[in-house]
């Protein structure tokens, strides 16, 4: 099992056998769970990602636009 160690700045070198198995992610969701140090992938930006999936379902900018307009409205 791969191991890091804690510098005397508290910082964490993650393993690159670790590490690898998630491409693209820079920043990683820190808490403790029962005693455990649990670090989770995060990818701050999912606005493409959610781009594609309004479009796969032929929703248009304007779809949303109308959806704001209708959510605002007294």
């Amino acid at each position: 099992m791969p191991m890091a160690k804690k510098t005397s700045k508290n910082q964490i070198t993650l393993p690159r056998s670790v590490v690898d198995r998630f491409p693209g992610v820079s920043y990683f969701d820190v808490r403790e769970e029962q005693g455990q140090i649990v670090l989770r992938p995060v990818r701050p930006d999912r606005s493409a990602e959610v781009r594609r999936t309004l479009a796969a379902l032929g929703i248009t900018d304007g779809d949303v636009d109308r959806a704001v307009r209708w959510a605002r409205r007294k």
